[in-house]
């Protein structure tokens, strides 16, 4: 029983050593790194308010063209971001991973807690912002928020976790996730509704979970609206088969995946 308290003690202060590292190669030991970490998401915002406030009147839900686009993107990028920074896990951490005091497992783990941490400080400071700014009054349903939270981060991980093991496996497999996903953005309802779209394309898209993150956000702050479409149990499913394959591939081919 000591031996097995010993055994995860060791490991919170292995992780907890590796999001202390990552923090400074990512963001650097000045406050600039964090500043760009937000004004990122807040310039990408602002230019998709401004020009499709040129062409439309409204945004296709609610009268705000920043708090729709918000709404979108930030769930988005928490999703992808998790999944990138996942799938690059053991590339980043490597020359540790030949000390026994460092698992795969204890990378993973870290850059998840850097990518949750990192992207939900973004996401309270822009959101608040946005209503202080432009006098906003949501309703907030804060079950949806948590649910679409969870979806993100679970859908992320699995992603992450799954091309973790096949990007160190096969040499090409990051360059075709890459391609295949690279209109995922725009298939993933930041931009518009689901339900604005022609049948045929919500009989494909449907099958997009980043889509069903992205709605069920919105349904947190918007009364109105009711996302009939939205499965989490979809999204939960894909997610933790994407974590239970990857992780079981990452223990199997371990020495592998490290030492070749």
């Amino acid at each position: 029983m000591q031996q097995l308290k010993a055994r995860k003690y060791k490991s919170l202060r292995t992780i907890a050593a590796l999001v202390l590292r990552e923090m400074g190669s990512t963001y650097g030991k000045s406050p600039g790194g964090y500043f760009w970490a937000v004004a990122e998401p807040v310039a990408a915002i602002a230019v998709l308010s401004i020009a499709f406030q040129m062409v439309f009147r409204s945004p296709s839900l609610g009268t705000n063209f920043p708090l729709f686009f918000a709404t979108g993107f930030l769930p988005f990028t928490l999703a992808n971001d998790i999944s990138v920074k996942v799938t690059r896990s053991i590339h980043f951490s490597k020359p540790l991973l030949f000390y026994p005091a460092v698992t795969i497992f204890d990378t993973i783990v870290a850059r998840i807690i850097l990518s949750l941490v990192t992207n939900l400080t973004i996401s309270i400071i822009v959101l608040i912002a946005l209503h202080i700014v432009f006098d906003l009054h949501s309703l907030l349903r804060v079950e949806a928020i948590g649910l679409s939270l969870a979806m993100a981060i679970s859908l992320g991980a699995g992603i992450g976790i799954l091309n973790c093991y096949l990007v160190n496996a096969f040499g090409l497999w990051e360059q075709v996730w890459a391609i295949v996903t690279r209109p995922l953005f725009l298939a993933s309802g930041v931009l518009f509704l689901f339900e604005t779209l022609p049948q045929v394309a919500q009989n494909i898209l449907w099958f997009n979970p980043f889509l069903h993150v992205v709605g069920m956000m919105r349904v947190g702050f918007y009364a109105t609206y009711d996302a009939a479409y939205l499965s989490p149990i979809y999204v939960f499913g894909v997610s933790w088969g994407g974590i239970a394959l990857g992780l079981l591939l990452l223990k199997r081919h371990a020495r592998k995946l490290i030492h070749g």
